[in-house]
């Protein structure tokens, strides 16, 4: 959105939105967070969790999306509706392979 030729509303109103928005170094702390979450993520092949590997992987599922959602394509500062969208999915997407995964346990016991 180009400054020239708007009207003062719209240049204050893309002022303020502007400033809801993480700085560059904001940023690089949230990738650092991410890619030590994917580190977490990556350790669960090369470690033994036990029964605690499938609940820690959706659960750093969750959070990476929600970090990644919220910040990178700015659902945080944008309206509570797209963010309840998004959010639902995830919720539906959780559902769906806990679900997926408790047929396999059941079928495993039998």
């Amino acid at each position: 959105m180009s400054t020239t030729g708007g009207t003062a509303a719209e240049t204050a109103e893309h002022e303020e939105h502007a400033g809801h928005h993480p700085t560059p170094q904001e940023y690089v702390r949230i990738a650092l967070i991410l890619a030590a979450l994917t580190a977490l993520e990556v350790s669960t092949y090369y470690f033994e969790f036990g029964a605690a590997a499938i609940p820690l992987l959706i659960a750093l599922m969750v959070i990476k999306f929600v970090m990644v959602a919220g910040f990178f394509m700015h659902l945080r500062f944008d309206t509570k509706l797209f963010g309840r969208f998004m959010y639902t999915g995830l919720g539906f997407a959780v559902v769906l392979y806990t679900a997926t995964l408790l047929i396999f346990v059941v079928d495993a016991n039998q």
